[in-house]
């Protein structure tokens, strides 16, 4: 055999080595690794780098390196066009550096560590640039045909090797991701209780990010904020209360623009929560929860390292809070019906209970005056008529209280809203509820026009008046006025007013002051089932000195 037939074959022997090592390995890590070693070794350098193309930018970004790491460990983006490796890309050829020292290049590294001659060639497959493998020498060298030759179709099988093993791991993150949001959706289909199902879905969610911290800020819709409900290595954000008004700071946000944001630098970001920087938190990355295009709250992960979120975390984020938010949603629903039940188990026993009184009271009457009637004095049976009479009208209006809010339950009061003059109407209704004797002013000015539903009206008021007799003290004051599109309509009585320990429970059914012994209980909850109906409140102002209620209806 002759000398070129030998060298012919050595380099052949040699490329097979490189040949071996990419066919070898299916990680991308592993293959990078062992081909920069071969390759070294094979072409007789002292260093060896592959920079993979990063299409987003356009850049050169140095990916695994031999003799020369601090490449890959200070992340050196290089632009496509420029310096060495970026002429080698843009011009899709081989580039040799004899003298590095006088050469164009923008990596400072290659002059710090001394290399003196570089050989680059481009990873091209299918006509598309992957990157560039380029080699050097710490002493001057002069790279030859031979090595260009070799280094080229060393670099054309590590393309190949390359783009197999980023398919190959592309088809693995998207296996990954697939058990990752199945795993999201098992446990939102396991559980039912709210708690219970943020306390094992958002470990799940952190490790699936591979973020440092989650946690999950739920819309108060009354106050326009989000509510810090449960975190994981922010526990702080749920222990101290945080709240987060829509539109302000980093969740407040993603609430308001209903997108994703991310934060690079959460040191140099606008941030409302303390506890983000408290706890060291660099970089998060958040994204609304959302059913049906309605916000429920917003999902965050952060790093306690400078991270750059992608559009793949963002991506899968947002993948798994469309299956949070739907269990979320889920839950809150469970929760809502386990209530109602036990409000219906409640209504029916406490209902029960306050029949039974006055039908006991009814009952007894008629059968005494049944069995022994006749035996009876006149003044006995009078009064015995007259408690029968009393507890029945009891049961009456309780009963009629009961159909009312049975009516309410079911959405079934139609709110006829029409043109009247508040005054005459109040009048009337003063006159009915109140009896003659009681010092009430009426204080509604006379032209004030407004559009209401006189049947709520009616229930509205009227039940205010007779608690403000009953419970309060004279003189008791009936006012109107309109105001910021809404007609107020205020009943306020000069007596102690509601004790503190009531006032939380006003207005639920059956709620009464301890020791009452008149009414049912449900008056209140009533009057402002009617209120809301009618699209408005009733709400309770507490005062220094006796009762104010106020009844709100918008007016268009």
């Amino acid at each position: 055999m002759g000398l070129v037939e030998q060298g012919d074959a050595e380099r052949l022997r040699r490329l097979q080595t490189i040949t071996d090592a990419a066919l070898a390995h299916l990680e991308l890590g592993a293959l990078l690794d062992t081909l920069l070693h071969r390759t070294r070794e094979v072409l007789g350098v002292d260093t060896c780098a592959v920079l993979l193309l990063d299409e987003a930018t356009n850049e050169l970004v140095a990916r695994a390196a031999v003799g020369i790491e601090e490449e890959v460990e200070q992340g050196v983006r290089i632009p496509v066009g420029r310096g060495f490796a970026g002429r080698v890309a843009a011009d899709r050829r081989p580039v040799v550096l004899d003298d590095v020292d006088h050469a164009d290049v923008l990596n400072p590294i290659l002059r710090e560590k001394g290399i003196k001659s570089m050989l680059g060639v481009p990873l091209i497959v299918s006509g598309d640039v992957l990157g560039v493998l380029h080699v050097g020498s710490l002493t001057h060298r002069t790279f030859g045909q031979d090595d260009v030759e070799l280094l080229q179709l060393a670099a054309d099988r590590a393309a190949i090797a390359i783009e197999h093993a980023r398919v190959y791991e592309a088809a693995r993150r998207a296996r990954v991701r697939v058990e990752q949001i199945q795993a999201v959706t098992d446990a939102a289909l396991a559980h039912l209780a709210l708690e219970d199902l943020l306390e094992v879905l958002l470990p799940r969610i952190r490790d699936i990010l591979r973020a440092d911290t989650c946690a999950v800020l739920l819309l108060d819709e009354p106050t326009d904020e989000l509510v810090a409900r449960a975190a994981v290595g922010i526990e702080e954000e749920v222990e101290q209360g945080v709240r987060i008004p829509v539109g302000g700071g980093f969740a407040g946000r993603i609430a308001a623009a209903k997108h994703p944001v991310i934060l690079d630098d959460v040191d140099h970001a606008n941030v409302l929560n303390p506890i983000l920087r408290e706890k060291g938190i660099k970089s998060m990355l958040g994204v609304p929860l959302l059913v049906a295009d309605e916000v429920l709250g917003v999902l965050h992960v952060g790093t306690l390292v400078h991270r750059k979120f992608d559009a793949s975390d963002v991506e899968l984020l947002e993948l798994v809070a469309v299956r949070l938010a739907l269990a979320i949603e889920r839950a809150r629903l469970h929760e809502q019906t386990v209530h109602l039940d036990q409000l219906k188990a409640n209504f029916v026993a406490i209902a029960s209970h306050e029949l039974r009184t006055p039908a006991t009271s009814v009952y007894g009457v008629l059968t005494t005056l049944e069995s022994r009637g006749d035996d009876l004095t006149p003044e006995l049976r009078a009064e015995l008529l007259r408690v029968g009479v009393e507890q029945g009208e009891r049961m009456r209006r309780l009963l009629d209280e009961l159909l009312d809010l049975s009516r309410l339950d079911a959405q079934g009061v139609e709110v006829d809203p029409r043109p009247v003059v508040l005054a005459s109407v109040l009048e009337e209704i003063a006159a009915a509820a109140v009896a003659e004797g009681v010092e009430l002013q009426l204080d509604v000015p006379p032209d004030l026009a407004v559009v209401v539903d006189r049947l709520v009206l009616d229930r509205v008021i009227s039940n205010l008046l007779i608690n403000a007799v009953r419970y309060g003290a004279a003189p008791i004051t009936l006012s109107a006025e309109r105001s910021d599109s809404f007609l107020r309509i205020t009943v306020e009585d000069s007596g102690e007013g509601v004790s503190q320990d009531v006032e939380g429970r006003l207005f639920e059914r059956f709620a009464r002051t301890e020791g009452a012994n008149v009414g049912s209980g449900l008056g209140l909850a009533i009057a402002r089932a009617y209120a809301r109906a009618h699209g408005g409140d009733l709400v309770y102002d507490p005062q220094d000195r006796g009762a104010r209620f106020e009844l709100i209806v918008p007016q268009d």
